[in-house]
């Protein structure tokens, strides 16, 4: 039997999925010609987190995420209090964030888009995406992304399980200390750091601005996921330094029980927008 690897998988679910979307995504087959990606520079990069915060503030998006972050929190929490076997799939959860973020930002991309245009804006523009030419499109990468979520979480369970498992821990404080003070508490952190910097990679290159150009232009799946690609490839550094403030942001959001991620997440998504707008030729 052969076992693939996970960027393998990715790949031929993303190609399946495109071929199962492109038709409910472009009844009419329409494709634009693929845009332009320019090189952008470091101050692209705050100059898009700076605008985020702008959105942030005129929308106060926090709000909504309201809606997501706390039943997360709490789903977490009640489940912790009834044993720990979900113990050590707390931190890919949350850092499993960062791969299904595009996709639940959607409709803050389009809220920035919005207020770009218009100069003002309003949530009930995040469900204008329900309309939007490329929806099965959207939907279809999404997909991927989820199962590309679902693949960490797979992959942070088996890490756990030849390190310091297979059995659930007896106590928060006795995982704490068999991660940080035993030398198979590292492993773990070491390999599981660089399986999901991969599958953080892999996210970043297909979807960093595949959803904004999909909802801003009428083009296919295959050509936005290419445009990332190349928009990645294009400008190394920068897109390097994305990656990690995006990761750094949520880290930093999830230590106060995930209520930092009210903030962080729709920053973030608001910031991707703009990301966009610098990187893909209009």
């Amino acid at each position: 039997m052969h076992i693939r690897n996970p960027v393998e998988w990715s790949v031929d679910q993303l190609r399946f999925a495109g071929h199962a979307v492109e038709r409910a995504g472009h009844p009419r087959g329409l494709d634009l010609p693929a845009p332009a990606v320019r090189r952008i520079g470091y101050a692209d990069i705050r100059e898009a987190l700076e605008r985020g915060l702008d959105d942030f503030a005129a929308f106060r998006s926090d709000v909504v995420f309201l809606c997501v972050i706390y039943p997360i929190a709490g789903l977490v929490l009640a489940r912790l209090a009834f044993g720990y076997d979900l113990l050590p799939l707390v931190f890919p959860l949350v850092s499993g964030f960062a791969l299904i973020g595009p996709i639940a930002a959607v409709g803050l991309y389009e809220m920035s888009r919005r207020r770009e245009r218009t100069g003002e804006g309003a949530w009930a523009d995040a469900f204008d995406v329900s309309r939007s030419h490329s929806l099965g499109a959207i939907i279809g990468l999404g997909l991927v992304l989820l199962a590309i979520f679902l693949l960490w979480l797979g992959a942070a369970m088996a890490i756990y399980d030849v390190t310091l498992g297979p059995e659930p821990p007896a106590s928060i404080a006795g995982f704490v200390h068999d991660v940080f003070m035993t030398a198979r508490g590292w492993a773990m952190i070491v390999i599981g750091c660089g399986v999901g910097f991969l599958f953080a990679l892999l996210v970043l290159s297909i979807s960093v601005v595949s959803f904004p150009l999909l909802l801003d232009r009428e083009v296919s799946l295959g050509t936005a996921v290419m445009t990332s690609l190349r928009a990645v490839a294009a400008n190394p550094g920068p897109m390097a330094l994305w990656g990690l403030i995006v990761a750094g942001l949520l880290v930093l959001g999830s230590i106060p029980a995930l209520l930092g991620l009210i903030v962080v997440m729709p920053t973030l998504g608001h910031a991707t927008w703009h990301l966009y707008r610098r990187v893909v030729a209009h």
